[in-house]
């Protein structure tokens, strides 16, 4: 008889956002950027109002811009902001955020390159990952397509922002949780994942 995998249950105490270079110069290429940043946005709220510990970074600044400002504007004080030119987020200052997490939360750009070796890289390591689908995209539907399945058959989480953020809260009695509900009282915006035809 197989061995029944483990639910990797995601809660604040385990728990770390991963925010993948969500920079100002891809605003004009990459599909339903605006819908991704509102998403993701909400994702970083919940964060700093859980004190979940959050880690973003920026693809080469110095030709890619930094980090659109609304996401900017809603980070916990201090959190690191590090540049890279690897695509993966695991390099060595994002280390120390690792070190007693169980569980990342991993929402960004692209889909198919940055976003994609990340998981493998924090699979790798043994972190469970979930990438929200919903706060993730490319330049193309097709690159995005096949990159979540890839993560899926390599053993990421493929979820979505209010399902992740349900579930840190874990349930109404949370002390946090009327304030975290605020976020979604409003459905997340449509990032072009279910074609209409297909509902």
């Amino acid at each position: 008889m197989a061995a029944r995998k483990l639910i990797a249950r995601i809660n604040p105490s385990n728990s770390a956002l991963f925010v993948c270079d969500l920079q100002e110069k891809f605003a004009s290429n990459i599909k339903y950027f605006p819908e991704i940043i509102t998403t993701s946005r909400r994702l970083i709220d919940v964060a700093r109002i859980l004190s979940i510990p959050t880690v973003v970074t920026e693809q080469y600044p110095k030709g890619l811009g930094h980090t659109v400002p609304l996401l900017k504007e809603g980070l916990a004080e201090n959190t690191p902001i590090f540049d890279k030119t690897k695509f993966s987020m695991c390099i060595p200052p994002t280390e120390d955020t690792l070190k007693n997490v169980q569980n990342v939360i991993l929402i960004g750009i692209e889909a198919h390159v940055c976003v994609l070796q990340t998981t493998y890289d924090l699979l790798e390591r043994g972190h469970n990952v979930h990438v929200v689908v919903d706060a993730v995209s490319s330049r193309s539907h097709t690159d995005r397509h096949f990159a979540f399945k890839q993560m899926e058959q390599a053993g990421a989480i493929l979820t979505t922002s209010e399902a992740t953020i349900l579930g840190l809260v874990g349930g109404s009695d949370h002390p946090k949780f009327k304030e975290v509900q605020k976020l979604i009282m409003t459905s997340a915006p449509d990032t072009g994942l279910v074609p209409l035809s297909k509902l």
